[in-house]
């Protein structure tokens, strides 16, 4: 049995089909989710990683644990998994705690963690993640505009779909017993140019805006505390060497090439028509 927590979510979702379709049994798990959201045959365990003391119906009989990083007890976390018979955890954590520590202090205590559980583990490192760009939905599908600061800044945007890919490879082979994998997309790409490639994917114009920093600001602090919107706009507006870089990780683990912006605009157009 695989666990998938966050089995709703943008990655969980993906892997939780991609497990299901391999044939393995699978228990997704997430604070509200009914068997209506996952595939036939999958287990649907409605659970909160806040609470650790409340996963063991859901990681009863598991091998293998897929982790969000939620929650403030790591070690309770991975205290019920071994418990429950976990023998490989693969963590979805962020390329932050590489290139920003302070910032991702959170998910680096994710890390440290699981490498003192004494549980066979991956690290995934993920980038920016192509589905953030769904924040554009509403204003394309009503207006055919996009809004976005720093226009011009490229960011190897990373496709869901791949993370998922990855993190199902990982969890169903051997060889990667402590390895931090960094994913990326296959090219950097400006928030100017993934407007472009949602208006072809649309077949219609897409008005691009470059929003002020104050005007980023001021929309992104709704939905994000404060701390979380500054080291977000660091990122997009002053990215590091390193987070601009192109991981070849993705391609290592799965045999093929990252997927582009565009194909996954492509995948994802009907959501902002």
């Amino acid at each position: 049995m695989i666990v998938v927590t966050g089995g709703t979510g943008n990655v969980g979702r993906a892997l939780v089909a991609q497990l299901a379709a391999a044939g393995e049994a699978v228990t997704a798990v997430a604070r509200h989710i009914t068997p209506e959201d996952v595939p036939p045959g999958v287990r649907a365990v409605a659970a909160d990683l806040g609470q650790p003391a409340g996963l063991a119906p859901a990681l009863e009989g598991a091998r293998a644990l897929f982790l969000l990083v939620a929650g403030a007890d790591p070690e309770g976390i991975l205290k019920q998994a071994a418990a429950a018979g976990v023998t490989k955890v693969v963590l979805l954590s962020s390329q932050g705690v590489g290139t920003r520590p302070r910032t991702y202090a959170h998910a680096a205590g994710f890390e440290a963690a699981l490498a003192g559980s004494g549980l066979a583990f991956t690290v995934l490192r993920s980038g920016g993640m192509a589905s953030n760009v769904f924040a554009w939905a509403e204003p394309v599908r009503q207006h055919r505009t996009a809004a976005a600061p720093f226009a011009d800044v490229a960011l190897p945007f990373v496709d869901p779909d791949d993370v998922a890919a990855v993190a199902a490879a990982v969890l169903r082979q051997d060889g990667h017993d402590g390895a931090t994998y960094t994913l990326t997309g296959p090219e950097g790409t400006t928030p100017r140019q993934r407007a472009a490639a949602l208006a072809q994917a649309l077949a219609e114009p897409v008005t691009f805006v470059e929003q002020t920093l104050e005007e980023a600001r001021t929309q992104m602090a709704r939905f994000m505390p404060s701390a979380v919107v500054e080291g977000t706009l660091s990122i997009l507006g002053e990215p590091t060497p390193e987070e601009q870089r192109v991981s070849e990780d993705v391609e290592r683990v799965l045999g093929r090439p990252a997927t582009s912006f565009a194909v996954w605009a492509a995948r994802n157009a009907r959501a902002f028509r």
